[in-house]
Order: structure tokens, then sequence, then C-alpha cells
């Protein structure tokens, strides 16, 4: 995978597609830091469908099913009323 800076994906555009369709992916930093990933449509489509869970995955796999935000608890606050009858 080779690196591309953004200055240079900019003014080579056609050059970053076509080394992407030919090479693979190929990474585009900014400031130094690797920022973003062009990849060929099949490989992208691939990987969408197998980032995809069933509902029956969801519900019969392992782990949390969601997120749920939790309420901040605050104990502190409690045992100091209960200190203070």
């Amino acid at each position: 995978m080779s690196q591309w800076a953004v200055q240079d994906a900019k003014a080579k555009f056609s050059e970053l597609l076509e080394t992407t369709l030919n090479e693979g992916p190929q990474i585009v930093t900014k400031r130094g830091v690797e920022t973003a990933v062009l990849v060929p449509i099949d490989q992208w489509r691939l990987l969408q469908a197998s980032a995809k869970r069933s509902p029956i995955d969801v519900l019969l796999g392992e782990g949390p099913r969601f997120e749920l935000p939790l309420p901040k608890r605050g104990r502190k606050a409690w045992r100091m009323d209960r200190m203070n009858w």
C-alpha cells in the first residue's frame, strides 16, 4: 500500500485512481498522518457486505446487542445525605 500526501493526491488524482485500480488500496496522508484510504469499488462492496450483520446474528451473537447510555451515579451525595440525618 502506497502513501500519498493530500497535495499530491489532489494534483495527481487520475494517477492515484489508476494506481488504486492496478495495485490496490492507497493511503492518503494529511500533514504526515494517515487520514483516508482509496479502495477499488469491488473491495469496498465486499467490506460493506461483510460488515452488515443479520438480525439473527445480532440476537444470537455474543456481546451486547446495543449500547444504553447510563446516567452517572451520585453515590457521594447519597452518602452525605445518609450521614447527616
